[in-house]
């Protein structure tokens, strides 16, 4: 049904149907009441690219999950330890607002167009990009654009020295670098002096923030910092498994506890150490970060720094929101804690491993 055919339903012009549906105060009473019932009865729903196109919200926020580093599979977001929690909880959160999700995965640089597209079009009022890689350049391009967008895991600083600060933008992070400090201070003082680290992705902000926590609190109690016990992990189970499966092959001496910069990665690395013969904890400490699901399911059940992902993507939602409110560009920040979780995986060394 169109706007036309509620028109004359209600004997009234298409204009009257317009500023009723956009709520205009010049409409009387009665008039809005007839228009509303007969919008009831018919269940009619304004067209929301018509309603961009005059200038009015579509109700409707992006969700723009970037991957870029993990093997083509279509469903693989949604399989994501990291991924699916977000999407999750930006859905349910907008719907509660009663905005609609439109979301975009982004596994090359060439699906940025699709971002950019959803914003020229008016599809959306706003968007959130989780995932954000370290690429200032396309976060330019986006911010230019000057539709709302909220970042969640960003550099601020990069964003200050870029002066994007100047626009509708927003940056939602937790304290990764806290939160790892406390994962590697619990090793500490459960007696390990050796302890290797599986880092992510040092493009990202989480992944340098992790690995500079972890470097700064050895260097504190003065322990060691081994190379060779640093993997690249990527934030891609495959690849941690395949750099711990090299480690052990070596033969080289081992650390008696690991920290990965994400729980994937740590519970390859269990699955490549049975494999092994070693067997965790008794063997080999881990302790991961994000604590997915499976981290409190498996055996061992594993010790893993929480991510605040419902706080973090209910405030991503609120921010998005206040944002397309507002008439003038502001530029805010949030950070949320991220705590350690003590479970199984993590016990006093009985000696180092070779």
């Amino acid at each position: 049904m169109r706007s036309e055919d509620i028109a004359k339903l209600a004997g009234v012009s298409r204009s009257t149907v317009s500023r009723v549906i956009n709520n205009y105060s010049n409409v009387p009473e009665e008039t809005r009441a007839k228009v509303l019932k007969v919008i009831e009865q018919h269940q009619y729903e304004p067209n929301s690219f018509a309603r961009a196109l005059a200038g009015k919200k579509t109700d409707t926020i992006g969700l723009f999950a970037i991957s870029m580093n993990e093997k083509e599979n279509t469903t693989r977001i949604y399989q994501n330890n990291y991924f699916a929690p977000f999407v999750d909880a930006v859905v349910d959160t907008a719907n509660a607002r009663g905005c609609y999700v439109l979301i975009h995965t982004v596994y090359s640089p060439d699906d940025f167009l699709k971002v950019k597209q959803a914003f020229l079009q008016k599809r959306i009022d706003g968007g959130i990009i989780v995932g954000t890689q370290k690429d200032i350049d396309i976060v330019r391009e986006m911010v230019s654009l000057d539709s709302p967008l909220v970042l969640i895991d960003y550099d601020i600083s990069e964003i200050m020295s870029e002066h994007l600060d100047r626009n509708h933008l927003a940056i939602v992070n937790s304290k990764d670098y806290e939160g790892t400090v406390e994962a590697i201070e619990y090793l500490i003082s459960l007696g390990h002096e050796e302890i290797g680290m599986i880092c992510g992705r040092m493009n990202t902000y989480s992944g340098r923030e992790r690995f500079m926590a972890y470097e700064d609190t050895l260097k504190r109690h003065g322990l060691a910092l081994n190379k060779q016990f640093i993997l690249r992990g990527d934030f891609l189970k495959e690849t941690a498994y395949e750099e711990v499966k090299k480690l052990l092959s070596s033969g080289s001496p081992l650390p008696t506890a690991f920290f990965s910069s994400n729980d994937d990665m740590a519970i390859s690395a269990m699955e490549a150490f049975t494999e092994h013969g070693i067997s965790v904890p008794e063997d080999m400490s881990i302790a991961g970060f994000d604590d997915v699901q499976l981290a409190a399911r498996i055996n061992p059940k594993l010790t893993s720094v929480r991510l605040p992902i419902y706080e973090m993507s209910k405030a991503a939602v609120e921010k998005v929101i206040e944002l397309c409110d507002s008439r003038q560009p502001t530029f805010s920040t949030i950070s949320f804690p991220a705590r350690l979780v003590e479970r199984d995986s993590c016990q006093p060394p009985k000696s180092s491993i070779q």
